[in-house]
């Protein structure tokens, strides 16, 4: 053999070599992949193992008068682990899988005892672990869940085994008031990163520190909790404590939505806001959604930018008033309400009375052509100190709000790409410039407020487990927007507009206000201003001597009318009037008739209650209490006796004492104490069926009866 013929013998015996150990390969990996492939896969699920992130519990949102807005609720998924019982121990699986069987059938009421039994036999007979039983399961209800048979620990003979039941709590984000602030309150999605109101601006704070959990992936590609036990328990979030108050929230909403109805509107809102603190109490929006229902969808308060039409005067009355040009008594010929200027056509919404009016007159009666024609004569030949002027008083700059989505206001000066010789003009009355709701109203708290201009406050303090993390103040924006003679001569003109203005059927003779009507034509994209839209507006504060609150009210498209007075100034009047009627502080001037006491004893009616409360309403009413423990002890400080009174103190879980109370007294009660009430009659309780003091579980029901 030579050499060439020997090389090609091992070459060829090389190259058999490969294929067989190809071939062998090939066989293995599809031995692997379809004869043993079940059995591998399953091995390899069952060693996968991976860290899980668990979900901490979201603080809680509070209004200002402690009621709940917002809060987490456990909801727990409940699964079954059917070999926690091993199978050594077949006949105690068997002897006791027919009552879990019927105790869950008889607690969810959502499959019969059969249904539930062939589920747990079957995944029994299939080594499940993790098989699932229900979803969105209460707190309470799992407490009375966990004593089930085979789901709670058990020793059977000398062994002890762990329970079958798996948990994996989930919280679940409700609002107590539903549709009440919702949109202030606002929500977070994590996986569409989107950000709205509270919830989202306040989410470093709310939503806590996530907690781990290991978890094993098993066959099918099901995740199993390791152990019972999270090893790392999450940290609950921080609770915000909002300057909302629940029961001006209320008002508001609904003083809106009925007015709103009425005019058959597209979009409105209002907002309530305390004039030296800056504390927002209400804001409430609504948009006419398709079917004709008003919701919450759009927080147009804060978000949307408008031509804002006559509420702006009064900035450009202060203004002019505030760089000496004009004052309240500077005349001013409006003709027959119509002013041609830059082949435009200035028109008042009604003829004049008089052609020759005050500066006062013209505001009260929101005359465009004398505001227009002011503004012109004695800025014409400067336009840009006017917008300076504007600028000063902080309107061209964002309130840097504690919520998110803020519209940004627009200010002209004769350097903008779109100034024209109209534009001054067009200003002056709240045209060619753009401001969102709440920036108007903080001008007009301004005002009420002396002229201190603060930026809006929805959050005041944040709290951890009790304790304040950080407590917020409302930011200055302007220490003194105008002089005080500027200032007092602007509020008179909106106390004005109430008395013998174009607000004075929202007027109240129970006390005093400032406000200013508004009405503007609102521009349609590419038809501009031909499709007739309006904004009808109202901004305001009460009482006017001392102001406490600023309201402002606008209203977009409405068909049933459109004039601010008829159509936003409602909304303010009954608004208005419920607060004052709810707030016993600005009743100043209300003469309190002192009840006589001195004819009470001790077989007066005894009531219990919150003394703080009480104390407050008894004040008003030059009433005194007495504690009633210390008239049956004839203790000697009470010798001047007055309504005797028993300090009452709610107890979870302890069932209170109800009888002679009233139905709203006892449901209060009852309720808080975590029982279930069911009312027979009406007027005090004279029966309740649960023995007072006794200790029961939570939601426990009792019937009451009232006679």
């Amino acid at each position: 053999m030579n050499i060439r013929t020997t090389i090609l013998f091992r070459v060829y015996i090389a190259f058999g070599l490969i294929v067989l150990v190809a071939i062998a390969v090939f066989t293995k990996l599809f031995h692997l992949q379809y004869i043993d492939g079940d059995k591998w896969r399953e091995l390899s699920d069952s060693l996968s193992i991976q860290e899980r992130e668990v979900e901490a519990a979201r603080g809680n949102i509070y209004s200002n008068d402690g009621s709940l807005l917002a809060t987490s609720v456990p909801e727990y998924e409940l699964r079954f682990d059917a070999m926690a019982i091993p199978e050594e121990e077949n006949d105690y699986f068997n002897l006791k899988v027919d009552s879990l069987a019927i105790k869950l059938s008889g607690f969810f009421k959502d499959k019969s005892s059969r249904q539930y039994l062939t589920l747990l036999k079957q995944a029994r007979n299939k080594k499940q672990r993790y098989v699932l039983i229900k979803r969105a399961v209460s707190h309470q209800d799992l407490k009375v869940i966990r004593n089930f048979p085979l789901l709670k620990a058990v020793r059977v003979g000398k062994e002890r085994y762990p329970g079958g039941l798996i948990t994996e709590r989930q919280n679940k984000r409700i609002l107590p008031f539903v549709n009440l602030a919702a949109r202030t309150i606002g929500y977070k999605n994590v996986k569409e990163n989107i950000h709205v109101g509270l919830e989202g601006a306040y989410g470093e704070y709310i939503d806590g520190k996530s907690g781990k959990r290991l978890m094993q992936r098993i066959a099918g590609g099901v995740w199993i909790p390791v152990n019972r036990d999270i090893e790392v328990a999450p940290v609950d979030g921080a609770d915000i404590i909002s300057t909302i108050d629940i029961n001006m929230q209320d008002m508001a909403q609904r003083a809106l939505e009925k007015q709103m109805i009425a005019s058959n509107a597209d979009e409105g809102c209002v907002v309530m806001m305390e004039v030296k603190t800056g504390e927002v109490r209400a804001v409430a929006n609504f948009t006419k959604d398709k079917d004709g229902v008003y919701r919450e969808k759009m927080n147009i308060a804060i978000a949307q930018s408008a031509e804002p039409g006559s509420t702006f005067k009064l900035a450009s009355y202060l203004a002019a008033i505030d760089d000496g040009l004009i004052d309240s008594s500077t005349h001013v010929n409006v003709g027959n309400g119509n002013w041609p200027i830059y082949r435009h056509t200035i028109k008042d919404s009604h003829a004049p009375k008089k052609s020759i009016m005050s500066a006062q007159e013209a505001f009260e009666q929101s005359s465009n052509v004398g505001i227009t024609k002011l503004i012109y004569e004695h800025y014409k030949d400067n336009p840009g100190k006017f917008s300076a002027k504007l600028h000063s008083f902080g309107l061209d700059q964002k309130l840097k709000l504690q919520i998110t989505g803020e519209g940004a206001p627009l200010i002209k000066t004769p350097k903008s790409k779109s100034w024209s010789g109209l534009s001054l003009v067009q200003m002056a009355y709240g045209y060619e410039l753009k401001v969102t709701p709440l920036q108007m109203l903080t001008l007009y708290n301004a005002v009420a407020n002396n002229g201190r201009m603060i930026s809006p406050l929805f959050v005041k303090e944040i709290r951890h487990l009790g304790n304040t993390v950080e407590k917020f103040e409302a930011r200055v924006i302007n220490e003194k927007i105008a002089s005080d003679k500027a200032l007092g001569q602007i509020r008179g003109m909106l106390e004005g507009t109430m008395k013998d203005g174009t607000g004075k059927t929202l007027r109240n003779p129970l006390y005093s206000s400032g406000g200013k009507t508004g009405t503007a034509q609102m521009a349609d994209g590419a038809m501009g201003y031909r499709n007739r839209k309006y904004q009808s507006s109202f901004a305001g504060y009460f009482p006017a001597e001392d102001p406490k609150y600023s309201i402002i009210v606008v209203i977009r498209n409405p068909r049933n009318g459109y004039y601010g007075a008829s159509t936003a100034g409602p909304v303010f009047k009954e608004l208005a009037d419920m607060v004052y009627a709810n707030d016993l502080d600005m009743h100043s001037a209300f003469n309190r008739k002192k009840l006589n006491t001195s004819a009470l004893n001790t077989k007066a009616l005894t009531l219990k209650g919150s003394r703080e409360a009480t104390q407050k309403v008894y004040e008003q009413l030059g009433l005194k209490i007495v504690n009633w423990n210390s008239i049956a002890q004839n203790d000697s400080t009470s010798s001047t006796l007055g309504v005797p009174f028993v300090e009452y103190q709610i107890k979870e879980g302890v069932v209170p004492n109800v009888m002679g109370m009233g139905l709203i007294d006892a449901l209060f009660a009852l309720e808080n104490s975590g029982f279930k009430t069911s009312v027979i009659g009406k007027g005090k309780v004279i029966k309740q069926s649960l023995i007072a003091s006794q200790k029961l579980p939570i939601g426990t029901g009792v019937t009451i009866e009232l006679k």
